[in-house]
């Protein structure tokens, strides 16, 4: 259990934040497998302080996903300190400062891990937040710019003395993006020197192992990001390679509704926007490459689901592979302007 603010979350993983990713659905889906809280995508303060609809909607939700986490990134700090206030009346329990963020358009404009160049801007940001909302503020960190600017143990004494309420730190820097290895040892360090809670990013693949992250580094609960995609078990004990085909084909056509009911359009939107997940629920599955095909092209959605009830597999299989997309995450970040 992890006391942010007034605010209790129960459980020792959670599905980290992702553009594109971890929108109302797959959240609802994520939060009934055990993930222990929600985060929003991230949302551009300055398309919050102009209105602009489409990032507003980002902060749509359900109840069930609760405890749940706004997450906005800004270099500007009235601009940021006034769209937590409005981003503060859709009734988040929480509000998280994205400076973690890699991806050049958002970085190299001294958002996201641009920050982390920035640190008391940043803390400036927690303790405007702060004051505006009155309520608890996350930061979720990388571990400094580039190799010869590993400024981790200043950044979370700044935002400390700022008063944030907790920090999560991906285990890598800027430049390095999400290639190489996560340095949990260093978030191991983070964890020894500070008196917030610390939740650890980077390279956790499965629930197990981010049971023994837990033990081996302290920290007090683990973010999972690209091996949760298409794989809402990893927040449980039971692994995906050891589930029923007919069970993930049920996750999937649920996940597909609840994208249709938050999507509502004309045409295939939301299906469109499905086929990210779809390939990543039948990833070494075994499942037909010429079907495959068909359903990543297909643009009725009675199709889709006819076709795709209509497989059959194997009971069981075993999945090997790694998530190769290195440009998963922050980096599939859409202007919005």
């Amino acid at each position: 259990m992890v006391k942010i603010g007034n605010v209790t979350i129960e459980g020792d993983v959670a599905l980290s934040p992702m553009a594109g990713i971890s929108d109302s659905p797959y959240r609802q889906i994520t939060r009934r497998f055990g993930s222990a809280f929600s985060y929003t995508e991230f949302v551009s303060t300055e398309q919050i302080k102009i209105g602009n609809v489409k990032s507003l909607d980002m902060f749509r939700y359900q109840e069930m996903e609760r405890p749940l986490v706004f997450q906005i990134f800004g270099s500007d700090l009235d601009t940021v300190v006034y769209a937590s206030e409005i981003a503060a009346e859709r009734k988040p329990d929480i509000i998280d400062l994205n400076m973690g963020c890699s991806v050049a358009k958002v970085s190299h404009n001294g958002s996201g891990a641009g920050l982390l160049k920035n640190v008391r801007l940043a803390g400036n940001m927690i303790e405007g937040i702060r004051k505006r909302t009155s309520l608890p503020v996350t930061a979720k960190i990388r571990l400094g710019w580039d190799s010869n600017s590993l400024n981790y143990l200043e950044t979370v004494k700044v935002l400390e003395d700022s008063g944030v309420s907790a920090i999560s730190v991906h285990g890598r820097t800027k430049v390095m993006a999400y290639t190489g290895l996560a340095d949990w040892n260093a978030i191991g360090e983070i964890k020894s020197r500070t008196n917030v809670p610390i939740y650890g990013n980077g390279d956790v693949k499965s629930y197990a192992e981010a049971i023994e992250k837990k033990k081996q580094y302290g920290v007090d609960l683990v973010l999972i990001g690209r091996k949760a995609i298409g794989n809402p078990w990893v927040f449980g004990n039971t692994p995906k390679e050891l589930v029923q085909w007919n069970e993930i084909q049920s996750v999937i056509l649920e996940h597909l509704d609840l994208m249709l009911d938050f999507y509502p359009s004309n045409d295939d939107y939301a299906l469109v926007l499905f086929r990210k997940h779809f390939i990543k629920y039948i990833e070494n599955t075994g499942f037909p490459e010429d079907t495959k095909r068909e359903l990543l092209t297909v643009t009725s959605v009675d199709e889709f689901k006819n076709r795709l009830e209509s497989v059959q597999m194997d009971s069981k299989f075993l999945e090997t592979s790694e998530i190769k997309n290195e440009s998963i995450n922050c980096e599939t970040f859409v202007s919005l302007v």
